[in-house]
């Protein structure tokens, strides 16, 4: 950021609008313990600067600001109370400060509201502050990359040399690491079993009768019941076990459990036979039924791009503004409007056709956008935050009244 620049052309643009000369630009802001950053540092030494720090706390594992609001509160009361100004000029979306600006206004105070345009063009201005400012502007993102640049990120983070590339080709190439194979000592094959001393013991190892730790086990990975029921059914026989009982606490089938095979005792020196996957037994007396989820219909309409896919950033703040100060809100409209700009931005009309076999269905994807946009005018029953039956209908209705108007065969399909 230059802050030379910014706070310039903010002072000189302010100045045009207003008419009136600058009294001051206060800049709030928050920082750890309320102490100046080196961004602050060097603003509040330019002239006609005035930086509030409200205090930056960490909560559930993310920044927040305190008290930046009731600053900007404050600052706003004083102000107009005082007589000091006849314009401010604020520039904010949030809507917390709406008291602030009632106030200014109920002392005489002129409130211009300035809005900077989002990165990706999204709204992002509060309506109530909207509806309740006397003039508002919108700073584009031409006229803040007149103050703005992108840092040079390439330096701070170099490309890895090519030691360190060798190092990472290495690593990837490397085989999987497999389990050692067990012997019947325990020890793994090919390596010396380790002796320390009895107090030296670490915690995960257990010390055999001769007084030597034996390694501790290796961590095993736990299926899932949709791993467990994907196992093979087939009827795996296991070797027979002296006395029942496995060999060394393993079977030739998996591990043995209190020094028993797997999947059963072996009673005599008879062999174990059982199934390699489990049986999943279920509470219901029929058992598993296995009823798969029908697939859902695909239409060509299905295959139609959503408005949010059709609409550029610029359009974005364009559709909001003109929600905000020209629809009325009536749920018949609001079908209407949506249906418009949809049909428009596709551009080609005729690839709306493939809507009429299956009128009056619309395609999920765009109904459900419809329904979140028509929650923007407050269509919202008191119950669950749900649309009303009635209103659905409507927006509907609309949405199809308007189509029919602008695509190719829709009055032949769309009765009113």
């Amino acid at each position: 950021m230059d802050h030379t620049a910014l706070i310039s052309a903010l002072r000189e643009r302010a100045e045009a609008e207003t008419g009136l000369p600058l009294l001051r630009i206060y800049w709030f802001d928050a920082a750890p313990d309320r102490r100046p950053m080196p961004e602050h540092r060097r603003l509040r030494v330019l002239p006609r600067v005035t930086v509030r720090l409200g205090a930056l706390t960490r909560a559930e594992g993310r920044w927040v600001q305190k008290g930046v609001d009731a600053a900007m509160h404050a600052e706003l009361s004083e102000l107009a109370r005082n007589r000091a100004c006849a314009d401010v000029v604020l520039i904010t979306g949030d809507g917390d400060l709406l008291p602030g600006m009632m106030t200014a206004k109920e002392h005489g105070v002129a409130v211009h509201l300035w809005a900077l345009q989002a990165a990706d063009g999204d709204f992002n201005q509060s309506e109530d502050l909207v509806g309740e400012a006397d003039e508002r502007r919108v700073l584009d993102r031409e006229w803040i990359e007149g103050s703005f640049s992108l840092r040079d990120t390439a330096n701070l983070f170099p490309a890895p040399g090519a030691g360190a590339r060798q190092e990472i080709a290495k690593i990837l190439a490397a085989p999987p690491a497999t389990l050692p194979s067990v012997v019947p000592n325990g020890v793994p094959a090919g390596v010396p079993p380790t002796v320390r001393p009895a107090a030296a013991t670490p915690a995960g190892d257990t010390p055999a009768a001769d007084g030597r730790p034996q390694p501790a086990a290796a961590l095993k990975v736990v299926p899932t019941p949709k791993d467990l029921a994907a196992r093979p059914s087939s009827v795996t026989p296991i070797s027979p076990a002296a006395n029942g009982h496995g060999l060394n606490g393993h079977a030739a089938n998996g591990s043995g459990v209190n020094g028993h095979a797997a999947n059963g005792n072996a009673a005599n020196g008879q062999a174990a036979v059982a199934q390699a996957g489990p049986v999943l037994r279920w509470s219901s007396d029929r058992g598993w039924v296995d009823r798969p989820a029908p697939e859902p219909a695909v239409t060509a309409g299905d295959n139609l791009p959503t408005l949010a896919q059709l609409t550029t950033a610029e359009q974005r703040w364009a559709d909001r503004e003109e929600d905000i100060t020209s629809i009325g809100g009536d749920a018949h409209e609001v079908g209407q409007v949506f249906a418009r700009r949809w049909s428009d931005r596709i551009g080609d009309s005729e690839r709306l056709t493939v809507l009429w076999p299956d009128y009056p269905r619309i395609p999920h994807r765009v109904d459900g956008e419809l329904l979140r946009y028509a929650a923007r005018f407050g269509l919202l029953a008191h119950k669950d935050d749900q649309i009303d039956e009635h209103d659905r209908y409507a927006i509907r209705a609309g949405f199809w009244k308007e189509l029919a108007a602008q695509v190719p065969g829709g009055s032949m399909v769309v009765d009113d």
